[in-house]
């Protein structure tokens, strides 16, 4: 009995572990790929945080926020649409949290207008946004079709 029942829960949080766990590695990954080279600079909020500290709090937001989302768009039955809305909202988080570390760690240090914060964010970002974004929901989505 007591076999059958650890076998019910592991199967019941199979789907959302898998799903946190490579959010959590490929977000930790593209942040610090894409925003790496300001990991030197000082944050203008707390001169104690490191990158890394940072990072990894952006990333776990990142992977709470991302495995309910995942979760929910798991009931589309159309596949294009889904895989289509998960690597936009994967884009979007990610950007978000590479310009937030752009202003904080470069930004705020100079006079950047709005427009050229997003530009040099999107510059830094780009590649490895679409890259790991893509390679993310595709390694998703390949993975839930084999379970």
């Amino acid at each position: 009995m007591n076999q059958t029942l650890k076998h019910k829960i592991f199967a019941y949080i199979k789907k959302p572990l898998i799903i946190a766990v490579l959010l959590f590695v490929f977000t930790f990954a593209e942040i610090y790929w894409s925003m790496g080279s300001f990991s030197d600079k000082p944050s203008s909020a707390c001169l104690d945080c490191s990158f890394f500290d940072d990072a990894y709090l952006m990333t776990l937001f990142s992977t709470v926020f991302l495995s309910i989302i995942f979760l929910a768009l798991s009931f589309i039955k159309n596949n294009n649409l889904k895989f289509l809305l998960q690597v936009l909202i994967v884009i979007l988080v990610w950007f978000f949290w590479n310009y937030i570390l752009f202003v904080d760690r470069e930004s705020a240090w100079s006079t950047y207008l709005f427009k050229e914060e997003i530009m040099y964010t999107i510059t830094f970002s780009f590649f490895p946004i679409l890259i790991l974004s893509v390679v993310t929901v595709f390694t998703l989505n390949y993975i839930f079709k084999k379970i």
